[in-house]
């Protein structure tokens, strides 16, 4: 436990990418197999659940730490990262534990569901025996917030280096390995890293690591030049769902989603059409809801594939109302034999070949005699339900991950998708950020009119009736609360915002402020639909801040009816 929390501190704080592969790999080399399989596991993406509520957590701090709640609340606030706190204001442990990350987990899953009292004796007992270090790790896991700043290609690399496999190998072999259904143990890390073997059969259900797109930039005039004529290029249209691989063998068939997590279940309908499939084939492509319609329909919005995302049991009337089909647009193995090696033109060609005949969909080929004509197309986007197109080289193999090519011919999928929606809007709420952000407020609220102002006078009355608590009454005109978001700006940008936000705080609500309005954000979303659960009615998709707009006074910010032209504008996409 105390060499993986070492381990989490040096992923956490370290940005050189050569730095962490070093500390990964130091880390898989001394440590034993059970314990390398949890750390391979969390690393990669694993979640772990929540053991403990943190209102204990919160409670158990001020006990062990001899402090009354509202001193603790003060320190977090400072602090911005809960499972920090706790470790900062504990005072030293009397004992040093010697427990492994393996042994650690296994007494974490013991407590699920156990008494608060043996809860909270356990714990007590944890955080008596780590340094700061461990009960920071400890906190993360307990409380199921675990992230680090390590991503799924840098592990897969140091395995590669510890064992002396290719990396791609390693990839193939983790795919599925955080799957929670599995718990991670020492026979499962052996295999991870285990000399390579000619020939050896893959695991009935096992998928391939995922070939990953590169957004390209630059306008159509440049295409030519750069990526050589269309007719190069294998254009499809990108659709706006869940990407996954079907796969079929041995008579069965199993649904992976690009998150490594076995679905099937969720999507039976899929998993029917597919079983005509030839055992030995796995199709690539993007689970979406088709819908009914003149011809063959077309796809429908996100916002009704994710009433089905989170369902694990399917009703009748559930897939009759909401379809999911498989949008199939690679053929990765046929009959047995891994096709990824093959040109992109060829696995084109066997695709049709091998869904002729059968219900599954396959993505349509969109050819068009020069670049500037698929731009045309691709203005239409969001009238066909799609995000614009996917764009692969004739030639192309099939890669691992989200890999940068030589040059961009070198086998690199390309997305070339259409400029997001966007709204001027104004900030209302702020939250401190998490990690290195932890001290600065990062995380806004955004807000626009109910109504557009008469003029700046009207809007100024507004603002001071906010500054002054008066709740706002019934009918008149009001900033109205409709996204979060994140990320877009500078760390130079965000340092000047938090300086606003601080000088301009109403009230505080735990760790979000209120802010009196007085700056205006551009706004992006790649997607936007009607919602019941926001005050507004509406819910935007992927929001993230595209710019400052120190240029736009606050009573020409947009409106609930700006939004409302969007949502028809995404009503005729989807």
């Amino acid at each position: 436990m105390r060499a993986f929390a070492r381990l989490y501190v040096e992923l956490d704080a370290g940005t050189s990418t050569l730095d962490k592969v070093a500390a990964l790999r130091r880390y898989f080399s001394a440590a034993a197999p059970a314990d390398a399989a949890w750390a391979a596991y969390f690393l990669a993406g694993g979640r772990p659940r929540q053991v403990v509520p943190t209102s204990v957590l919160r409670a158990l701090a001020c006990e062990g730490a001899g402090i009354a709640g509202w001193l603790f609340e003060e320190c977090y606030q400072a602090v911005g990262d809960l499972a920090e706190t706790i470790a900062l204001v504990l005072p030293p442990p009397t004992r040093e534990s010697t427990l492994g990350l393996a042994a650690s987990v296994e007494q974490l899953g013991a407590l699920r569901g156990a008494a608060p009292e043996a809860q909270a004796a356990a714990v007590r007992d944890w955080w008596d025996a780590l340094d700061a270090t461990g009960r920071f790790l400890l906190v993360k896991l307990i409380g199921g917030g675990f992230r680090v700043g390590v991503s799924k290609l840098l592990v897969q690399r140091a395995l590669a280096e510890v064992s002396g496999l290719d990396a791609k190998l390693v990839a193939q072999r983790m795919m599925g390995y955080t799957d929670a259904k599995r718990a991670p143990d020492a026979a499962r890390y052996a295999a991870l890293v285990a000399p390579a073997e000619e020939g050896a059969a893959r695991a009935a259900g096992e998928p391939y690591p995922f070939f990953l797109a590169h957004q390209i930039e630059g306008v159509p005039q440049d295409f030519e030049a750069r990526l050589g004529p269309p007719s190069q290029w294998l254009v499809e249209w990108k659709y706006d769902g869940i990407r996954a691989q079907l796969v079929k063998r041995a008579g069965q068939v199993w649904l992976w989603s690009r998150g490594e997590e076995l679905v099937t279940e969720r999507y039976p309908e899929v998993a029917a059409l597919a079983a005509c499939l030839a055992d030995g084939t796995v199709l690539d492509g993007e689970l979406v809801v088709w819908r009914d319609g003149e011809g063959e329909g077309g796809p429908a919005p996100f916002a009704l594939l994710q009433q089905r995302i989170g369902r694990k049991t399917v009703s009748k009337k559930m897939m009759a109302e909401l379809p999911v089909q498989l949008v199939a647009y690679d053929l990765l193995e046929w009959q047995g034999v891994d096709l990824r090696g093959e040109p992109q033109h060829a696995r084109r060609a066997a695709l049709e070949a091998a869904l002729q005949g059968t219900a599954l969909r396959l993505s349509p080929a969109v050819v068009a005699p020069s670049w500037q004509e698929l731009a045309t197309l691709r203005a239409a986007s969001r009238a066909r339900g799609v995000e614009g197109f996917m764009l692969k080289h004739r030639d192309a193999a099939y890669g691992s991950g989200r890999r940068k090519q030589e040059g961009l011919l070198g086998g690199t999928w390309w997305k070339w998708k259409i400029e997001p929606m966007s709204v001027d809007c104004v900030l209302v709420y702020a939250q401190r950020g998490h990690g290195r952000r932890a001290s600065l407020y990062t995380d806004y609220s955004f807000a626009v009119w109910s109504r557009a102002p008469a003029d700046a006078a009207q809007a100024q009355a507004v603002i001071d009736a906010i500054a002054a608590r008066q709740p706002a009454e019934p009918g008149a005109l009001q900033l109205v609360a409709f996204a979060k978001a994140y990320s877009g700006l500078t760390d130079a940008e965000f340092t000047q915002v938090d300086r606003v936000i601080r000088a301009n705080t109403l009230e505080k609500f735990g760790p979000v402020r209120s802010v009196r309005p007085s700056l205006v954000f551009e706004l992006g979303f790649e997607g936007i639909n009607r919602s019941s659960r926001h005050k507004s009615g509406i819910a935007v998709r992927f929001p993230r801040m595209l710019r400052l707009r120190p240029d736009k006074p606050l009573h020409e910010a947009d409106t609930l009816q700006t939004l409302e032209a969007l949502l028809g504008r995404g009503s005729e996409s989807g």
